[in-house]
């Protein structure tokens, strides 16, 4: 199946150099097709202004009735310290730069209480197991 022509604009861009980065409103227009995935609108905007697909967050899309047109918001960040440091950590581990913690949180709250109740070894073993 052949891809349909895909178009993205940026509206509203403004520098923010107190959080190092750039950000705007991603307009992207894609007639006969059903979306574009995330990936591929970050290669084209990292293409558009000269950075490291990496570095370029989106986020906060909605699809307009009818189909056709998607909009969000998006985000480049000057360099990978200033991302990991400033993004919140669910965007950075939905992107894939960091890993999500394991298990649910009443395991972790649970796991929290044993160790509580325990001492020594034992409680080491809790822990750390």
């Amino acid at each position: 199946m052949e891809k349909a022509a895909v178009t993205i604009r940026t509206r509203k861009f403004m520098r923010n150099p107190l959080l190092r980065r750039r950000q705007f409103v991603v307009e992207i227009l894609h007639p006969g097709r059903a979306c574009v995935t995330k990936n591929e609108a970050a290669e084209r905007i990292a293409q558009m202004y000269n950075c490291d697909p990496q570095n370029v967050v989106l986020f906060g899309f909605r699809y307009a009735f009818g189909g056709g047109r998607t909009t969000g918001f998006g985000l480049i960040y000057d360099d990978m310290d200033s991302l990991l440091s400033i993004e919140p950590r669910y965007r950075v581990v939905r992107k894939g730069l960091a890993k999500a913690r394991e298990g649910s949180r009443k395991q972790r709250k649970e796991r929290k209480n044993r160790a509580l109740r325990a001492r020594g070894k034992v409680r080491a073993k809790i822990l750390y197991a």
